[in-house]
């Protein structure tokens, strides 16, 4: 089916949503829980599946399903749609820092990959799969995993990444080196692998890790500055619980409202 025209903006710098305006009887779709508002007139239900196929049966929607839990999201999406003759407005915020990205499908060839957890919400008609790297070494060693997701039809869609977005065009045959974590989306058109870091002194020492993603164009790839795991083991490194210490700027009060408050 053809997808919904949607129109929308994007709101904020560093911690953005997207608010989505819908004619009457329009439909985005979403992932659970990332519905931020939404005007009177516009009702949501949660289904089971991405509802890009109106003749899918329950097996369908069951296989549908599984594949969806294979990468860890909820196997239902919420559907919201606009029942008023009015036009009115639903907003979805990301579940962490950092920006939202616009992506027209039809403008990249009908097909987005990304990583598995980067889909916040996309005009009805977009159909959400999951495809497998390639390459083995892709699937053992690649900061997105063996599994990603798979966006196809002819609409908006609106991925979320941490940190701040770099979009890079890349020519037929032009090499791009990206750490394996950075690496939020690509077009059909990209060849993606993973290689090992050369020299030992830079695999051990060298604080970028062992390996290191190759994107071949030509084709566009989306790349975030701040992946949620690197975010998340900063943190733990620097929890008190961890043995990590508070130095700088209000450490010292810090200490005294941990002895307050009991730590």
């Amino acid at each position: 089916m053809r997808s919904h025209e949607i129109d929308y903006k994007i709101i904020g710098q560093s911690m953005q949503m997207v608010e989505i305006e819908l004619d009457r009887d329009e439909t985005v779709i979403a992932e659970a829980g990332a519905m931020n508002y939404m005007e009177d007139g516009i009702e949501f239900e949660t289904k089971m599946g991405d509802g890009s196929d109106a003749n899918q049966g329950i097996m369908g929607k069951l296989f549908s399903a599984g594949k969806r839990m294979m990468t860890g999201e909820s196997v239902f999406m919420t559907h919201f749609t606009n029942h008023d003759n009015n036009r009115k407005t639903v907003a979805f915020a990301a579940p962490y820092p950092g920006s939202i990205i616009s992506v027209d499908l039809a403008d990249i060839g009908g097909g987005v990959t990304c990583q598995k957890d980067a889909f916040l919400c996309a005009a009805l008609g977009t159909k959400i799969d999951i495809t497998f790297n390639k390459r083995l070494g892709s699937g053992f060693f690649g900061g997105e995993g063996f599994i990603m997701q798979k966006l196809e039809g002819d609409g908006m869609a609106f991925l979320h990444a941490g940190g701040t977005i770099v979009k890079k065009t890349l020519l037929a045959g032009e090499v791009l080196n990206v750490d394996t974590g950075c690496l939020v989306a690509m077009d059909s058109g990209v060849d993606y692998d993973i290689r090992l870091q050369k020299g030992i002194k830079n695999s051990l020492f060298g604080g970028e890790g062992l390996f290191i993603a190759t994107l071949s164009g030509p084709g566009e790839v989306w790349i975030q500055s701040m992946p949620l795991s690197r975010l998340a083991d900063r943190i733990y490194e620097h929890s008190p619980k961890q043995g990590g210490s508070r130095t700088g700027e209000g450490s010292i009060l810090g200490g005294i409202g941990d002895i307050i408050g009991g730590r």
